[in-house]
This record gives structure tokens, C-alpha cells and sequence, in this order.
């Protein structure tokens, strides 16, 4: 009533002698989603192995050069869990020929920062710098991955970050459910090792550090991505200079897992936990096989955004939990779908019930063609919005690489993601998302627990 007599009184005082107020109406619907346009783009693959992918991109004068090298946690041994962290952090403090300071000094002198990251089956390591830079960027980072120092003068404080992190990370009781799960699913496999022992880390020494890039760096296993607004034959001869003196290395060779699962539950006891900390899954096809795609459409419809069934049912019907998840989280040659949730101790077991209620119901019954089309419009505007930038250009050509994919899963993916039926997605869910074979991780307090998920498999702890 106020916003009414407020627009009157303003109209009255623009000189309007009358207002119609407009009725609510429903807002019309959106558009027909937009294909992903790939940018037109040049590779150039050096003598040595490493690809240079040149991809010009925007208008605004800066650039992304990306070096993307396939190596990660996967090529750590038993005995090596996170070592692959501490190398990649160790690329930071120093090359023969600058100091750390001097290269966060370089980088700052170009308008970036140099960023590594290391994760499962590739390190990457970037610096997005103003246009004008983009040669001696290229040269900066040639500098750090083939000439590292790994100084023994900055292991031990390295290491000790690596411990307060791991201490961090072993409180939390949603790392303590992802350990557990990927424990169940890989076993012994790489895949299945989430957190290194409190001995493992000061084991670390210089020379293993050393020893692992040695094994596992190298030009036929990295790919050069400069994405931006740049001079491209001064790009082509900056990778040149950089990197065609690169030793090739050894492809790499990851060991591909073969996960299980079993319908049980795992409880890991946390006394007087106020919540309980969900994650109940299985292993499904990766990326590589045709039914990826609609299978990705089907865990979004199911629990993988905000206006999903699951999320629906226990945050927005049942006040469970605050925030669920669903998501298909894949590797190389692997990939498990799981839903994540903390639920209050006392709903513990119902929250399971509506779970599993949820999966059996989108198995039985295709969902409405309305309720399917707002999630892949979603997800294809969502797929264009990410990878409309440098960084989420680079991200999805190495996903191809990493995957072995085609072009075509890009400039597809839309289509692809428009063409699922609400049939398919019921079939996918048949199909993959399969109860008798969901592995259930608990973490919260036993005595208050055990008695509520007994029916739903054999407990283990």
C-alpha cells in the first residue's frame, strides 16, 4: 500500500493526472539458450611435445598464460600422500635465476600474481598479466617450471603449513566424510587417499620433492594456453625461447581405478556432534562415455542446484539442512555421483528416507517437461556465463585434453543438454543412480545415530 501511494504522489508531482498500477503477472519466459562459441585459436606443438594453444579473447588489454601440466596427486605413492602439494608450492620459492621475492615481484612489475594449483591429475601454474606483458609472463613461468630451486631453506615451513592444514581439514566433519567415501569407493588407489598421515608430511625431503618432478614434469605432459588480448608472433616466440629447450619427460600413464560400492553405512562417530554430516554416492561413467551429459542434466534436476528435488524436500519442505549438494565429480577415467547434506542429529535418519524417497521417485516417473526445461536453461546459460572469460576458456580446453574429448563436447553441449527427454533423465537415473548399490557415509554422534540408520544397510564403522 505504501509503494502505491508513493508512485502516485510522484506521478501527481510529474504532472500525470492519472496512474494505472499494473497487475502482477507471471515474468515471461526466457529465451531460447544460446549455443558456446568457441574462440578461434592456434596451436602450435614444439619440438619437444608441449602444445601452445594461442586463443585471442576480448577486448580488454590483459592475458592469461596458463601452463597446465599432467601431473597431480594421482603419480603420489602411498608413502607420498600431499607431496605433490608440497611441490607445486615449492615452484613459488624461487628458480636459478630469481628468488621468491623476486618472482612475486616480477609478476606484480606485469599486474598479476603467480598462482599454482595442484589437484588430482594436473598442476597448473598462471599469471594473468596486463597485455603489453604477455611475452615476459610466458618467460616467467618457461623460468619456473624448468627451472625450479625447490630452496631446502623454505621445506620446513612449507611443510609446517601443510601440517596446520591438515589439522584444519581432519576437524571438519565434511572432510572426515569425503575421506571415508573415496576410501570406500578407490581403496587403495591414489583416488582414495585424501589426507597424509601427521609422520607422512615431515618425511618430506628436498630430494623427494626434487625426485618427483623429475619423474613427472616435462613438456610432453604440460600444455601452454595464452588467452586474451595479446601480440600473437610475440607470443609464438616467447613460448619458443621459453620452452623449446624443455626436456620432452614421459607421458603420462595415471593407473585407472576400479572403484566398488555396496549398499552399507559407514558411520564415523563424532560425541555430542550437534549435525550430521551425509555423503551417499556411487561410482558412474566419466566424461568420455555418451551418457555423461544427460546424466550431468539428471543430478542437477536431482540435487545440483538450488531449486533441485533434493534440495527442495529436505531445506525448503522439511527444514533438514541449509545447504545440500549433489554433483558428478569426475577425474581421469573416473567419475562418482554423490549427495552431500549436514543434517540435524535428530533428522538423521529421516533426511536419508527423503533422499532415497527422491532417487526412487525420479526413477519411477519421468519429471514434468516444465520442471526439465528450467533446468537446462539453467545449465546452458550457467555453461555460456562460465566459459565466457580467459580463465574459463582455459579450464575447458584442458578438461578436453585431460579427458581426450573432441571440439564437438563443447560446441555441442548445449544442444546435447536441450535434447535430453524427461524420459532419459528417468533412465539415467535407472540406470546409474542405483539404491541397492549407494555407499552412505555418516558422520556425526553415534549414540544418537546408530538407532535411526540401521535400516538403511549394514553399519560399519
Amino acid at each position: 500500500m505504501k509503494i502505491k501511494v508513493f508512485v502516485l504522489i510522484l506521478c501527481l508531482a510529474l504532472g500525470f493526472a492519472s496512474i494505472t498500477v499494473a497487475q502482477t503477472e507471471e515474468p515471461p519466459k526466457g529465451g531460447t539458450p544460446k549455443d558456446f562459441v568457441l574462440p578461434p585459436r592456434e596451436t602450435i606443438s614444439l619440438d619437444n611435445g608441449l602444445d601452445v594453444i594461442l586463443v585471442p579473447y576480448g577486448n580488454i588489454p590483459k592475458t592469461l598464460v596458463k601452463v597446465v601440466v599432467r601431473a597431480g596427486n594421482v603419480d603420489e605413492g602411498p608413502d607420498e600422500i600431499w607431496l605433490a602439494d608440497l611441490s607445486g608450492n615449492l615452484l613459488k620459492e624461487g628458480t636459478s635465476n630469481l628468488t621468491g621475492e623476486q618472482l612475486a615481484f616480477d609478476a606484480a612489475g606485469m599486474g598479476g600474481s603467480l598462482e599454482v594449483s595442484v589437484g588430482a591429475n594436473q598442476t597448473t601454474v598462471s599469471l594473468e598479466v596486463l597485455s603489453e606483458f604477455t611475452p615476459q609472463a610466458i618467460a616467467l613461468l618457461g623460468d619456473v617450471l624448468i627451472n625450479p630451486l625447490f630452496p631446502e631453506s623454505e621445506i620446513e615451513r612449507l611443510k609446517s603449513d601443510l601440517l596446520r592444514q591438515l589439522s584444519i581439514q581432519q576437524s571438519q566433519p565434511g572432510a572426515i566424510a569425503l575421506e571415508k567415501f573415496r576410501s570406500v569407493l578407490y581403496g587403495d588407489h591414489s583416488y582414495g587417499r585424501v589426507f597424509p598421515t601427521e609422520e607422512m608430511i615431515p618425511s618430506f625431503s628436498i630430494e623427494k620433492v626434487r625426485g618427483f618432478y623429475e619423474a613427472n614434469f616435462g613438456a610432453i605432459r604440460s600444455d601452454l594456453y595464452v588467452v586474451g588480448k595479446f601480440d600473437s608472433k610475440g607470443a609464438k616466440r616467447a613460448a619458443e625461447e621459453a620452452f623449446g629447450n624443455w626436456r620432452t619427460g614421459i607421458e603420462s600413464e595415471p593407473t585407472v581405478p576400479v572403484p566398488t560400492t555396496q549398499r552399507a553405512v559407514y558411520l564415523v562417530d563424532r560425541p555430542d556432534a550437534p549435525q550430521s554430516n551425509l555423503m551417499i554416492g556411487l561410482p558412474v561413467v566419466d566424461p568420455r562415455h555418451p551418457d555423461y551429459i544427460p546424466l550431468v542434466v539428471t543430478n542437477t534436476l536431482l540435487g545440483g542446484y538450488f531449486s533441485s528435488r533434493i534440495t527442495a524436500n529436505i531445506r525448503e519442505d522439511k527444514g533438514y539442512t541449509y545447504s545440500p549438494y549433489s554433483t558428478l565429480s569426475a577425474r581421469y577415467r573416473d567419475a562418482y555421483w554423490v549427495e552431500a547434506a549436514n543434517v540435524a542429529t535428530e533428522v538423521t535418519g529421516p533426511a536419508i528416507q527423503e533422499i532415497l524417497k527422491e532417487i526412487e521417485r525420479l526413477r519411477d516417473e519421468p519429471p514434468p517437461e516444465e520442471e526439465l526445461e528450467g533446468v537446462q536453461n539453467y545449465m546452458s546459460g550457467s555453461f555460456v556465463r562460465q566459459n565466457s572469460s580467459k580463465s574459463g576458456i582455459a579450464a575447458r580446453l584442458a578438461f578436453l585434453r585431460l579427458h581426450g574429448l573432441g571440439e564437438s563436447y563443447l560446441l555441442d553441449y548445449v544442444k546435447s543438454v536441450l535434447a535430453v527427454s524427461p524420459e532419459a533423465v528417468s533412465e539415467m537415473a535407472t540406470k546409474y543412480i542405483r539404491p541397492e548399490d549407494l555407499t552412505i557415509v555418516v558422520v556425526g554422534d553415534k549414540e544418537k545415530v546408530l538407532s535411526q540408520i540401521r535400516d538403511f544397510g549394514e553399519v560399519k564403522e
